[in-house]
This record gives C-alpha cells, structure tokens and sequence, in this order.
C-alpha cells in the first residue's frame, strides 16, 4: 500500500467521524470545509506530499489599510498557534500553512491542527477586519444607512464607526 492511500484513509476516517464537509477527487488532496461562527467558514486543502502533509487554509484577503498592524498582529499571533502559522501569498492575502509529518498524521492530529485552523481564522477574523479593512467598513455602514439597509451583520463593528 502506497503511503498516499494509507494516509487517504486515515484522513478520509478523521474527516468522516468528525462529520466535515470535504471533496476527495485524487488521491491526496482534501478539500475541506470547516464550519465557524465570526468567519462563517473556512476552505482548508489537505495535500499529501512527499514527507508530510501540507495544511493550507484561507483566512482573509489581503488588508487595504494599516498593513503594519496586521503583520505585527499575524507574527505575534503565530507565537501561539499549534501546527499552523500565518503567512501572505504574493498578493498579500492571509492564509494558515502548516506541514504534519506523514507519520505523525493521525485522526488526534488531524483534529489538534484543524481545530486551531478553525480556532485560528474564526477567532481571528474580526480583529483582522477591524484592524485592516476599518474605512471599508465605514463606508459600508454609511451605505447602508443612506439606503435603509439591514446593519445586522455589520454589528460586530459597531464600535468602529462614526454615526453622523
């Protein structure tokens, strides 16, 4: 047994027995969607490689103010992050990576690494938002209060914006 499918079953098990949404269309690659509250969901690739498991999720475009912020905020945040780290694509935008040693890839694992990707991108979202998207939000609010739009979602930003 090669160990792409050895590890295909162990992942396919992890994901099945934790009831995740995922599509499994080649050997090795796992796109998996996880389930959140702030970030409403997370799309998450699990690829076997040649030595481990690459990890990859998307978190959150790249910010259109206070870059400085949000990079000293993802660098002291990966301080306490488990299996994961924070990184920018070559356009800027913000992803979890992380690599999990093919024999260390168990259901346990797999579960540690995805719920800090969840826990991660979740529980971060807000706060990335707040720091790297704050005019777009104000002009979003404005918006919708120039249109009697629904200021439901956008609730969490209250604190924010400048009612005038």
């Amino acid at each position: 047994m090669s160990p792409t499918t050895s590890l295909d079953e162990v992942i396919t098990s992890a994901l099945d027995d934790r009831e995740l949404r995922y599509e499994h269309k080649e050997p090795g690659r796992f796109f998996v969607t996880l389930p959140g509250a702030k970030k409403l969901q997370t799309n998450c690739w699990l690829v076997v490689g040649r030595h481990a498991l690459v990890v990859e999720a998307f978190v959150c475009r790249k910010p259109d103010e206070a870059h400085e912020a949000v990079y000293r905020f993802l660098l002291r945040r990966n301080a306490k992050l488990y299996g994961v780290h924070y990184t920018i694509d070559t356009t800027g935008d913000i992803y979890l990576v992380g690599r999990i040693s093919h024999h260390a890839v168990t259901a346990d694992e797999l579960d540690r690494v995805l719920g800090q990707v969840v826990e991660a991108a979740d529980g971060d979202f807000n706060t990335l938002l707040e720091i790297g998207f704050a005019g777009a939000i104000q002009r979003e609010w404005d918006w919708r209060v120039s249109r009697g739009e629904s200021l439901a979602n956008l609730q969490a930003f209250r604190h924010l914006v400048s009612e005038s």
